[in-house]
Order: structure tokens, then C-alpha cells, then sequence
């Protein structure tokens, strides 16, 4: 900035104030076209946050849906919101050895899955690998990685059996995975990436499309910021947070039809706030 600039903003300053900077954000959806239609979609994670706004949106797609978390009530909630063509079953994720019986009541109840979208995910925000501990990475390690990873594995063995079967998987990444990282939760996020492309190479080729989503962050329980307040973010290229409904509207496009091309792609959601310009 010259000097001029400068005096310029502090006159600016001095005669006006600091400028206050407010975004909001609504999302107009068009009339629903029922694209999933007779579509079984199954989502971890969907008791609220973005795993619920996933859900709502694939309900209104005309998809049958099934979340899953850790408590009865905050999913019996979400399906009393999300309408008749919303189930819940309880089943904690990092419960890695018992995925395999859970993914076959979830075909005895429901019969087979058309999509599984591997949302649930922790973070603890340790900050710096000093204040990380032994029970916290396992935590996450096991609910961001091994969990996703093993129900993964159990969806493509059943989409195997069925040889006139196609299969979708969409892993809920971070735009942290495009980052070096020091934190369980940047860590599991690498790894996602790295799964996403590991497993569309080897099995597109048979029927089953595997993508990720990569958010920015998005206003949450997680993240502590309320979708309905002032989303401005001085920090993100964006100069905002973003909202789960517009992500969950990406996540749509990755299992619609429409995209049967797309496979092996991480998807940020983030307006480009984990690429690094030469510049800054």
C-alpha cells in the first residue's frame, strides 16, 4: 500500500469508522423434480448438521433415506422433520468392528443401498500436535478414516453380489485434505482424498462411482456458527462461511444421474479457499 493509500483509510477511519462488512445468504431451490426417485440413500452422521441438510435435500429429490448417529434422540427428531421417507438406525461409527453387522440389518430392514454418503466426522480442534491426545486421534481416526473406510468396504461388497447393481459413494471430506496437516482431524481428511481416488480407480470400472465433497467451513454444530447470522469470514477468499444447504445441493449433483460421468474427484466447496496463489 503507498502512502497515499494509507493516509487515504486513516482519514476514512477517523471521518466514517471502521466499516462493518455483513453477509447473508439465502438458497432459492426450484420445485423438485423427484430425481432420486425410488432411490435408498444412506448417510451417516444425518442427525443434524450438514448430514441432515444432505438428507432434507434428498428426501425432497423424492430418495428414500436412513441416517445414522450416536443418539436416538436427536435422530428421531431429525426424522420427525425430514417426513415418512426418513428411517434412523443407531449406530456410532467408531465402533469400526461391528460395521459389518450393522451394514447387514441395514439390507435386511431396507433392502440394498443406492447411494452411501459417509458423512460423520469429529473434530476435537487440538490447534497443535502438543495438546492432541492418545484417546482424541483415535477418536477421530476412527470415526473420520476406519469408520468411513469399512462401511465403504461393506457397501462395495454388497454391490458386487448384484451384478445388474450400480453403486454411488460420496465421502464428506474438508478442504483441509488439500492441506499438510499436523491435526488427527487435517490427517483423516488426506486420507479421505486419497481413498476417493484409490477406490474409483479400482471399481468404476464395475459399477460403483466413489467422489468427495471437500467444504470451507460451513456454519454448524461443529463449527459453532448459526447459518442465519452474519456469514462474513475476513479470513476466507470467499469473504464468508459457508451454509450446509449449498453444499448439500453439490453433494445432489455427485449422486444425480447427471453426473455419471464424474468419478474420483474431491469437489471443494469452499470458492477456492484451499488453493494457495503465489501472491499471498
Amino acid at each position: 500500500m503507498g502512502f497515499k493509500d494509507y493516509l487515504k483509510r486513516s482519514f476514512k477511519f477517523i471521518f466514517k469508522g471502521i466499516p462493518t462488512n455483513i453477509i447473508n445468504l439465502e438458497i432459492v431451490q426450484k420445485t423438485p423434480q423427484e430425481i432420486f426417485k425410488s432411490k435408498k440413500i444412506l448417510i451417516t452422521g444425518g442427525g443434524r448438521g450438514l448430514g441432515f441438510y444432505i438428507a432434507k435435500k434428498c428426501v425432497s429429490e423424492g430418495a428414500e433415506v436412513i441416517i445414522t448417529g450416536r443418539k436416538e434422540e436427536t435422530l428421531k427428531k431429525a426424522v420427525e422433520q425430514l417426513g415418512d421417507k426418513a428411517n434412523y438406525k443407531v449406530f456410532d461409527i467408531e465402533n469400526v468392528e461391528k460395521i459389518e453387522e450393522f451394514y447387514k440389518d441395514i439390507i435386511k430392514e431396507y433392502g440394498n443401498i443406492d447411494c452411501l454418503i459417509n458423512n460423520a466426522g469429529i473434530s476435537l480442534h487440538e490447534n497443535e500436535i502438543t495438546n492432541v491426545t492418545i484417546e482424541g486421534f483415535n477418536a477421530q481416526i476412527n470415526t473420520n478414516l476406519r469408520g468411513a473406510y469399512f462401511l465403504a468396504k461393506e457397501y462395495i461388497k454388497d454391490i458386487e453380489k448384484n451384478k445388474d447393481k450400480y453403486g454411488n459413494i460420496i465421502f464428506i471430506s474438508s478442504e483441509r485434505g488439500a492441506q499438510c496437516d499436523q491435526i488427527p482431524y487435517g490427517l483423516t481428511k488426506v486420507a479421505i482424498n486419497s481413498l476417493t481416488e484409490g477406490l474409483s480407480r479400482k471399481y468404476y470400472s464395475k459399477g460403483i462411482r466413489v467422489n468427495a465433497v471437500a467444504p470451507g467451513v460451513t456454519a454448524s454444530e461443529m463449527t459453532g456458527i448459526d447459518k442465519d447470522s452474519n456469514l462474513y469470514c475476513e479470513w476466507n477468499a470467499s469473504k464468508r462461511f459457508f451454509i450446509p444447504e449449498e453444499v448439500a445441493e453439490v453433494v445432489a449433483f455427485l449422486i444425480s444421474d447427471y453426473s455419471k460421468c464424474i468419478s474420483g474427484e474431491v469437489i471443494y466447496t469452499d470458492a477456492g479457499n484451499h488453493l494457495n496463489p503465489w501472491w499471498e
